[in-house]
């Protein structure tokens, strides 16, 4: 059993699945450790890194204490318990399937270690969450690694994933699948690249990243996407600090980022 990554849409059932049929299963270590994380991370409250990252967000006090109040550890209560073992899964590696040989192609960005599998005879791309046919796929800036820079890898697993034949199937965990990777992939890269182009033309002021959150999506954004939201606000934003055009001074907790003199 092939789980590309570890969000609950992805592994739920990964564990009652190797329980119940005897099988393994395989992930890269990167996201069965992650997996491993979370679902033994439960508590009744949050902890304080969790309550000082939304307050670097921009986070209300009532919008803290109302998500404070759902405990901590959410993520363990929608999968079933991960298996304690694993066959290891790395870029490179060959995995045969009944009659064919994929080759695994690591990707980032949206989950720290995804896993996609390519058939080069078969011509077929298994793209899990690092590609899909009509939407970018969620890149947030976590609580577990604040000053990492996963748009960053996410735009670098683009131009990894452009080295792939252009001719793919593509078999995407979302929607139907398509032909065309290069055009989507680049599709996807401009996207992002927009938006980062119009963040820093808003970040005239100093701004917080729930200020953000028009420029980036143009739409309302309601409480059951907020903290979606949220960590794509600071993945976008920490990309402008990264690349120098953007610079960030925290007050009373509060990260606000503003345009660069030098950029």
């Amino acid at each position: 059993m092939i789980v590309t990554h570890f969000h609950p849409d992805h592994l739920g059932l990964a564990g009652w699945l190797a329980e119940r049929f005897g099988v393994r299963l395989w992930m890269t270590r990167g996201e069965w450790l992650f997996a491993r994380m979370l679902t033994s991370d439960v508590r009744d409250a949050p902890p304080r890194e969790a309550v000082d990252y939304w307050r670097a967000a921009g986070w209300s006090e009532e919008r803290m204490a109302a998500e404070a109040e759902k405990g901590w550890g959410r993520f363990a209560s929608v999968v079933s318990p991960v298996p304690l073992s694993f066959v290891r899964m790395q870029d490179g590696d060959r995995v045969r399937i009944g009659a064919r040989d994929w080759r695994v192609v690591i990707g980032s960005g949206h989950s720290p270690e995804h896993a996609c599998l390519v058939d080069d005879a078969g011509k077929l791309l298994i793209a899990g969450d690092q590609v899909l046919p009509r939407i970018t796929s969620n890149v947030s800036l976590s609580l577990s690694e604040p000053e990492a820079d996963p748009l960053g890898e996410w735009l670098a697993s683009i131009a990894k994933l452009k080295t792939l034949p252009d001719d793919l199937l593509v078999l995407p965990s979302h929607g139907e699948p398509f032909t065309g990777l290069h055009a989507r992939l680049d599709a996807l890269d401009s996207g992002h690249r927009g938006r980062l182009d119009a963040l820093d033309d808003f970040l005239i002021e100093p701004r917080r990243a729930v200020d953000c959150f028009g420029v980036l999506f143009g739409r309302p954004i309601g409480d059951g996407s907020f903290g979606l939201a949220t960590g794509e606000a600071m993945a976008h934003l920490r990309r402008l600090e990264v690349e120098g055009r953007a610079v960030r001074e925290v007050r009373t907790g509060v990260h606000l980022y503003s345009r660069s003199s030098s950029a």
